[in-house]
């Protein structure tokens, strides 16, 4: 395995993927030396040599014929360019989430995922817990009845920039590649704060914003226990604010509900705003709530319901890593394939258009696009500088 974007995430990562015995990290790939240099000594301290290989441009780590497979966990804008080129060179991959910061690009990774015949496991990891599956099951199943409404929330307004420096023109760092981590996005001159752990993630042009990066997991829940959300076509309104502050400028907060054309509905807010963080499946029956700290339902029996034999099983996997490894072995898709993960990513690029543009907008998910709307639908795309290209 080869592992591209080795800063916090990406080294959790690498290190979750270590612990399975019959995988050997052979190579790590960022753009920041000290990142490589510190990935590459977890690896040669765990292997006990010093075979792990570094490279700066993620192109000669993808060229070694003998890695079989990569984890690709750099900042979003980098997911469709890394991904594709992996699926071209033959590899199978464990890539974050979300599946790039536009919809074109996660149809660009979708399709050549199955054009190669490569395996992907999205980094949407909550998929591999059981209190989430339990949750869809019981909406898949009638448990909660006929499901009339989805409730998601995720964080947004908390997360705060944490580089305390203006915003203004610094000296590139030694040891950075500041033009290969710009990569397609447009080119600005360099601050800290376009690196740092969570601005990068409040700039649009490495990100789309929490509405999507964070708000993947729940929606990607959402879209499990309630498929409908992404197969009907549907009416989006949503409004919310934007941060401005001289670097950050991604959306902040924001509220709002997809009608379906069957009379489904989701509403989906940042945390608290009025949507509790997580996922809320609600039926005429009863309801069930679920996040990363735990699972609540009403009638509170329905936490004993025990799914039949002959009733809707979703896929179970305990382990997202090893999920995967697995799946490159057996060629089938894993617990979280491709399609997804393109589709929770859409879900909230197609609100944050929404509350963009100001107005309601209609979405068909056939074709994946804006029905009749030019200006939505070019939002669909982000033009790269050159000379990347998807």
């Amino acid at each position: 395995m080869g592992a591209i974007g080795v800063g916090g995430r990406g080294t959790g990562n690498m290190r979750a993927f270590m612990g399975h015995d019959d995988v050997r990290v052979v190579a790590v790939c960022d753009v920041q030396q000290k990142q490589r240099q510190r990935a590459k000594a977890i690896a040669d301290r765990h292997y006990g040599d010093k075979g792990c290989a570094t490279y700066n441009d993620f192109r000669d780590l993808l060229a070694r014929k003998d890695i079989d497979a990569v984890m690709i966990a750099p900042q979003d804008h980098w997911h469709a360019l890394i991904a594709v080129a992996a699926a071209r060179a033959g590899k199978d991959m464990y890539c974050e989430k979300p599946l790039g910061v536009s919809v074109y690009e996660g149809q660009a990774i979708r399709d050549a995922i199955r054009k190669y015949g490569r395996i992907l496991q999205t980094g949407t990891q909550q998929r591999s817990d059981r209190k989430f599956r339990f949750a869809c099951e019981l909406a898949r199943n009638g448990y909660l009845g006929k499901v009339h409404t989805v409730k998601v929330g995720a964080p947004g307004p908390e997360y705060k920039r944490t580089y305390r420096k203006p915003p203004t023109k610094e000296p590139i760092p030694a040891g950075l590649d500041y033009d290969t981590y710009i990569g397609p996005a447009p080119m600005k001159s360099y601050n800290g704060g376009r690196l740092a752990w969570p601005d990068w993630y409040l700039i649009w042009d490495y990100c789309a914003g929490f509405i999507v990066n964070w708000g993947v997991h729940h929606l990607d829940i959402a879209n499990w226990g309630c498929p409908a959300l992404t197969n009907e076509q549907c009416q989006l309104e949503f409004r919310g604010s934007y941060r401005n502050d001289g670097l950050t400028d991604n959306i902040n907060d924001w509220q709002g509900e997809v009608e379906y054309v069957s009379g489904l509905r989701m509403t989906y807010t940042d945390t608290g705003n009025p949507n509790k963080q997580g996922c809320q499946f609600e039926g005429d029956k009863g309801w069930v709530h679920v996040n990363r700290a735990g699972i609540s339902a009403e009638p509170a029996s329905l936490l004993q319901v025990k799914i039949k034999p002959n009733e809707t099983h979703l896929y179970e996997s305990t382990d997202h890593y090893g999920d995967f490894l697995k799946c490159m072995r057996s060629r089938r898709d894993p617990v979280a394939p491709v399609e997804s993960g393109h589709k929770a990513s859409y879900l909230g690029l197609i609100a944050e258009t929404a509350v963009r543009l100001k107005r309601t907008l209609k979405w068909d998910p056939v074709k994946e696009e804006f029905p009749g709307d030019n200006e939505a639908n070019a939002r669909r795309e982000r033009t790269y500088r050159k000379p990347w290209t998807l």
